[in-house]
């Protein structure tokens, strides 16, 4: 029984990497949003050195390369995305500047004190917002910084659906001011942190994925997993539309002290 469990555990995988390598994103997010973030970020020159933990197939990497300088590092759990990412890589002419690794973001593969800059874009939530920022510190220089889109919620008070929706999904969601402080305890300076707008909710990530769900349920006709797997996304997108004035994603970035 338990080989029959993993397998099928292996088979799930299998379709949600291969669903969401049909899309740009795995996330919330824009490249806009993402260059933003990048202006609050200084002291970056040829020789830095920067890390993109989680990073998916690599949306938001090559939008780093073009606006900064450095060497970028780009590290996820699944081979297919990295895969993804070291074509698109090559596709932009920046391999000399970006390499795609096959890795986990609670043992990143970097010395101590080396890197200018660690990038997570809608990434964090795997390993934790504070045991993230913690550990990942150790692989920072002094004055390097760290940027992060995290989940949080923008009142205190919610409504019980989708309460109930992420406390299940994530119960380390919290509110603005308090992931403030987490930043600050972990051993950074707030340096900046801002709402991402709608349009990286809706045209960058859940309208994206309307025509590749359509295709990936003809391909996967009668597959209860990937039917269920559909579901999930869509009624995720409900809530979204429904609930969007209590919750979305938030930028966090830190200075290293």
């Amino acid at each position: 029984m338990s080989n029959e469990n993993k397998s099928i555990h292996e088979f799930n995988f299998s379709l949600i990497c291969e669903f969401f390598s049909a899309l740009e994103r795995r996330g919330p997010g824009s490249p806009e949003v993402t260059i933003k973030a990048l202006s609050f970020i200084d002291n970056l020159t040829g020789e830095s050195l920067i890390a993109d933990i989680g990073c998916g197939t690599g949306g938001q990497t090559m939008v780093l390369a073009r606006h900064a300088p450095g060497h970028i590092t780009g590290i996820d759990l699944f081979p297919d995305f990295i895969k993804l990412f070291n074509f698109n890589a090559a596709k932009l002419n920046l391999q000399d500047r970006i390499t795609g690794i096959v890795g986990s973001m609670d043992n990143l593969p970097f010395e101590t004190e080396k890197l200018d800059l660690i990038w997570s874009e809608g990434a964090i939530y795997n390993i934790g917002f504070e045991r993230g920022l913690r550990e990942w510190r150790n692989y920072l220089k002094t004055g390097g910084y760290i940027a992060v889109s995290e989940a949080s919620w923008f009142k205190d008070e919610r409504p019980a659906e989708i309460e109930e929706f992420w406390q299940n999904a994530y119960p380390a969601i919290d509110t603005i001011p308090n992931k403030l402080a987490q930043l600050q305890k972990a051993g950074y300076v707030p340096v900046a942190a801002f709402v991402l707008p709608e349009n990286c909710w809706t045209e960058h990530f859940y309208e994206q994925q309307v025509p590749a769900q359509k295709i990936f349920l003809q391909k996967y006709s009668g597959n209860r997993t990937a039917e269920e797997f559909i579901r999930s996304e869509q009624h995720e997108a409900e809530l979204y539309y429904r609930y969007k004035e209590y919750y979305g994603y938030v930028f966090y970035i830190g200075k290293k002290v």
